[in-house]
């Protein structure tokens, strides 16, 4: 056995309050709060544009994200039952998350994507995850244009990082229609909502997804990719939208 000293992951619970009423607290990492705060909402439903948004405030330090909305939001009685099921383990949340699936619409996009690109893409992704190289603990997401990472934020929370993804792209009116997102983790029937609700049509991950996450990505648009590691890659749904 050797000693030595190792980097650990910073984590922090933050409460979001929602028009002065308690929301949700999520466990993350520190950093990027109102992108954290604004795609979380944006992933939920509660809101649909950045001018829905009068203000975010983020304090760190007492743990606490401050939004208020142009209009009253109301989460719904499915919100609060889908995240007591997820965190209380409970594994019910599957009927609330195919609840919120019949209420969206399918993404409407003709882009296509080449498969070697993407390929190349995930390796952008590797390199450029510092916080996971230096301590395992994180997840990554990112946002590409089929050529280039956008944006990539690590959390060590895998919701939290693609939430923080959607986020910054959501307050920056970045065009979603000819946009991948990217992950290190398995792919969700929730992450595959994010992405519906964001408007990408392409989730591209170097894991897999669960059977859900196939038959929603299938149904909603989405062109779903796994195991995208080296020079091979799975296409589970939408095979049109990835050309080799």
């Amino acid at each position: 056995m050797q000693s030595g000293s190792a980097l650990i992951v910073s984590e922090m619970p933050l409460t979001i309050f929602l028009n002065d009423v308690e929301l949700v607290t999520l466990t993350c990492s520190p950093g990027a709060g109102e992108e954290l705060a604004a795609g979380f909402l944006l992933s939920e439903g509660l809101v649909q544009s950045p001018a829905d948004i009068r203000e975010i405030t983020c304090c760190e330090e007492e743990g606490l994200l401050r939004v208020r909305t142009n209009s009253p939001v109301f989460p719904g009685e499915n919100f609060l039952r889908r995240h007591i099921a997820v965190c209380c383990g409970k594994g019910r949340a599957a009927p609330y998350i195919a609840s919120d699936a019949l209420r969206l619409q399918p993404v409407q996009s003709s882009n296509v994507f080449a498969a070697p690109h993407l390929l190349q893409l995930m390796v952008l992704l590797d390199e450029k995850s510092a916080t996971f190289r230096l301590t395992g603990g994180v997840h990554c997401a990112a946002l590409a244009d089929g050529r280039d990472l956008l944006v990539m934020y690590e959390d060590i929370g895998r919701h939290n990082a693609v939430d923080k993804v959607l986020g910054h792209a959501f307050l920056r009116r970045i065009a979603p229609a000819d946009k991948c997102l990217l992950l290190s983790g398995r792919i969700s029937s929730e992450i595959i909502i994010k992405a519906v609700r964001s408007g990408i049509p392409l989730v591209v991950s170097r894991s897999a997804p669960t059977l859900l996450a196939v038959d929603l990505a299938e149904q909603l648009g989405i062109a779903l990719v796994g195991f995208a590691r080296g020079q091979r890659l799975n296409v589970y749904s939408h095979k049109e939208k990835v050309v080799t």
